[in-house]
């Protein structure tokens, strides 16, 4: 069952699990997972023991950017099944004690929503985008120099159309920016949060959330500028003031995508009259070294402690490379910019770091998002490139591998047709795939889906106290925190050489076996009571 929490504070140290629909589970065969799929797999999910599910977005859409291009946010896309399907869904879930978060993508819609269809055919939703002329003699220019968001894409974010008007999307073409504004945007966004809310979803995911806001004159872009045209601009704090007015009627929490480098902005979010959390992603993208990683630790706490908020910890998702891959390879932190096509990597290395690092996030103070997959271990796959679907791919020139790697969809059971995901999956699966099936790891009490079950199951004791770290050798992580039954203690080796383990009384868990002198091997992490 998912673990019990507090009503009203459940989510500062929630277990969420994210679900990429499409990748997850096939209810119906036709190779694109579903809500049916999902519903399927409540039981798995539940003996997991996770707090929450966070849905990637499973609204109409074209699919042009995996689904954060939305048609309509009232609608299940039909891919997927049915609204009724998903208020199933999320009651089902609440039964076995388990929330449900939902995707929300306020930077821009679907160019097939209907707002901008009829902004293409000149009407008055024109206000609600960001339609301007050109520039040069005859307007050939775009209105200004924005850079695309996509990493490694040239691709100007103004596409012209037949009028000779532009319009602005900082993704794709098919994802035209909103005019935040306007307050016809403000007022759909609130409703569509109601919406859900009245639907009994326990919270919100907001994608981009800090690129909401725009400079009204639409200048050039100069680096340095403050403030930006276009990322962390003061207005969208009273948009989210607004948002937490709405959620706080329900109870419902907020996480939000906030990349930002500066950490005293970053909490800003993150006042108590604003945003619940904010991802991480300063240890998301942190390379396995013990100096970088304490380091975005402390950063991270020290960023969230001003404002009260908790902390949340993840170590990827569903844009980013997975971690038994980036673990195993020579440069194991993420950048986007670094992205290439066949990166060797060290598998049985990455799988030994992914473990410990496994217990060394579910360790932290604060909430934890695990990706799917993640707890049987998945590595990136390597998608032939005549089956590549990402944008992110198409708009580099063919020079970034994208994000499909993380995306395969999911092995189940290891001796049925695709893995037991269902139908012939809309993306490839790997040879060898089946022997990362969830079947087989079940069965199997040395597998990483045993070791996240066993995590879960004791990390409530870890409470929500303070961390504490403990003296160390080099390239040694060890913190201590105040457990429900005495001290808990989290040390992590990334030393080159056996590490003594700090005093305790007994062993908890460990990411693997001590070696026969009782010692922490390298690349191995540990719970103990103090």
């Amino acid at each position: 069952m998912g673990q019990p929490t507090h009503a009203q504070n459940w989510w500062r140290s929630a277990v969420i699990y994210q679900v990429y629909v499409r990748s997850f589970a096939d209810g119906d065969g036709d190779g694109t997972g579903d809500l049916a799929g999902v519903r399927a797999k409540l039981p798995y999910l539940a003996e997991l023991g996770v707090n929450a599910l966070w849905f990637n977005p499973w609204y109409l859409s074209p699919m042009k950017d995996g689904g954060y291009d939305v048609a309509d946010y009232r609608v299940i896309d039909p891919a997927f099944g049915t609204l009724a399907e998903a208020e199933k869904l999320i009651a089902e879930a609440k039964e076995l004690g388990i929330r449900t978060l939902v995707d929300i993508v306020p930077n821009h819609v679907s160019d097939q929503h209907p707002w901008f269809r009829a902004a293409l055919a000149a009407g008055p939703e024109r206000e609600l985008f960001h339609f301007r002329p050109g520039r040069g003699e005859h307007g050939e220019l775009p209105p200004n120099d924005w850079p695309s968001q996509f990493a490694g894409s040239a691709e100007p974010v103004w596409t012209r159309l037949p009028d000779g008007t532009w319009y602005l999307h900082l993704f794709t073409p098919e994802q035209p920016d909103l005019n935040w504004a306007h307050p016809a945007v403000r007022q759909e966004h609130e409703e569509i949060l109601r919406f859900w809310f009245e639907r009994g979803v326990a919270g919100v995911r907001i994608d981009s959330a800090a690129l909401l806001a725009k400079d009204p004159d639409l200048p050039d872009f100069v680096e340095g500028r403050d403030p930006h045209p276009y990322v962390d601009r003061d207005e969208l704090h009273d948009i989210y003031r607004s948002w937490r007015t709405v959620a706080d009627a329900y109870d419902g929490i907020f996480v939000g995508e906030v990349w930002l480098p500066d950490t005293e902005r970053f909490a800003r979010y993150l006042r108590p009259d604003e945003l619940h959390t904010a991802f991480n992603f300063s240890f998301l993208s942190c390379p396995w070294d013990a100096g970088r990683l304490r380091t975005s630790i402390d950063e991270t706490l020290a960023e969230h402690a001003p404002v009260g908020a908790p902390a949340t910890w993840v170590l990827c998702n569903h844009d980013v490379t997975r971690t038994v891959t980036r673990y195993g390879r020579a440069e194991s932190g993420f950048d986007f910019a670094t992205k290439a096509f066949g990166t060797p990597a060290d598998l049985a290395l990455g799988t030994r770091r992914a473990r410990a690092g496994a217990l060394l996030s579910l360790a932290l103070p604060g909430a934890v998002y695990l990706y799917q997959g993640e707890e049987l271990g998945l590595p990136e796959a390597e998608i032939p490139r005549d089956r590549i679907q990402d944008p992110m791919h198409f708009r580099s020139g063919g020079t970034d591998p994208g994000r499909d790697g993380c995306r395969v969809p999911l092995p189940w059971t290891a001796d049925a047709p695709y893995a037991g995901f269902g139908g012939e999956p809309w993306l490839p699966q790997p040879n060898g795939w089946s022997a990362y099936a969830a079947d087989l790891q079940a069965a199997d009490p040395g597998s990483m889906l045993s070791l996240y079950r066993a995590a879960l199951r004791a990390r409530p004791e870890f409470g929500d106290g303070p961390l504490t770290w403990l003296p160390a050798p080099e390239g040694v992580l060890a913190f201590a925190r105040p457990g429900q039954e005495g001290r808990l203690l989290c040390t992590v080796n990334l030393a080159d050489a056996p590490a003594d383990l700090p005093a305790h009384s007994r062993l908890l868990l460990g990411s693997g076996p001590l070696d026969p002198q009782g010692r922490l091997p390298k690349d191995t992490a540990v719970w103990l009571r103090g």
